[in-house]
């Protein structure tokens, strides 16, 4: 089905979605950092629009770079660096290609430019937790492959992985279960907090592993499992075991923030609405199919896994 909004849309309301549900842990309306608010990512999710809409006419590498500096010169900080390498490749597609297909020959074009203008646009980010490796370090001269950095990195930087696996992550296992949750009758904004305890249980999210180390995150993807356990997303249960979840995770210094499983979410997103597998805009904070209540399937979410 043709998608009701155009590239950049897509971009921008994946963000503006992703940025407003309340997911535990992460900054949304009622839950700010202390070093950044939800203001910022709303201006942040506006500023990657022009970029991302041009990104089929332009190098990989440019849209990364001006989708970072565009974002800086709006909030000052790094808010939406993983989002953006996730979209961009994404929004490279033409738009008569399926994404699918597409995404394979968008990756296989990068070359040693697209190399250089992405590490630049990660140190202009400055994201914090990316620490030091020996073998094609950010901080080190840009590599002529970009894709082999991705490879190297993929056992600990779940971003690096979609490059290295064709986006497999996201077109088979986040884009189908948000659609799912959707589909079962959840609003949008419900479906990606589900979504989002499902993938931080299945897939320890790496952003909390770079900071606190693989022990602690796998700590918190089992302690996700639990919230999963604890009810369907109606029940009384299941909000309770999110809002400790969340006190849970907001610890002083955003430690424990799963920032990783947040730019998967805007991704899952941005496939649904730029494949029009969303066409109601409208629903986010609202049941879908009011209308045909008495006909939805019941919900079907005890799996807790992605």
């Amino acid at each position: 089905m043709k998608s009701p909004v155009s590239i950049g849309q897509a971009a921008t309301l994946a963000c503006l979605w992703e940025a407003t549900a309340p997911k535990p842990g992460n900054v949304h309306p009622q839950a700010a950092f202390h070093d950044t608010s939800y203001a910022d990512y709303l201006a942040s999710a506006v500023a990657i629009a022009p970029s991302m809409q041009q990104a089929h006419r332009c190098k990989l590498g440019n849209t990364v770079l001006a989708s970072v500096e565009a974002t800086r010169s709006l909030v000052g900080r790094n808010t939406n660096l993983g989002t953006i390498l996730l979209l961009a490749p994404l929004a490279s597609v033409d738009p008569n290609t399926p994404l699918r297909t597409g995404i394979v020959d968008v990756l296989a074009a990068i070359d040693r430019e697209d190399a250089a203008l992405v590490y630049a646009a990660i140190r202009t980010a400055q994201p914090g937790g990316i620490g030091r490796v020996q073998k094609m370090d950010v901080h080190h001269k840009p590599p002529d492959d970009l894709m082999a950095a991705m490879r190297l990195a993929a056992d600990r930087d779940f971003v690096a992985r979609q490059y290295a696996e064709n986006f497999a992550t996201l077109f088979d296992r986040i884009g189908p279960n948000l659609q799912a949750a959707i589909e079962q009758g959840l609003s949008i904004s419900d479906a990606i907090v589900h979504v989002h305890l499902q993938t931080m249980h299945a897939f320890p999210d790496s952003l909390i592993a770079r900071k606190c180390g693989m022990e602690i995150a796998q700590e918190i993807a089992r302690r996700a499992g639990v919230v999963l356990a604890a009810g369907l997303p109606t029940t009384d249960s299941y909000q309770h075991a999110v809002t400790n979840f969340d006190h849970y995770l907001r610890d002083p210094q955003h430690l424990r923030n799963p920032g990783t499983t947040a730019d998967l979410m805007a991704a899952g997103l941005f496939i649904l609405l730029r494949d029009g597998i969303i066409t109601d805009t409208r629903g986010f904070n609202r049941n879908a199919d009011k209308a045909n209540h008495s006909k939805r399937k019941p919900l079907n979410m005890e799996d807790g896994h992605a």
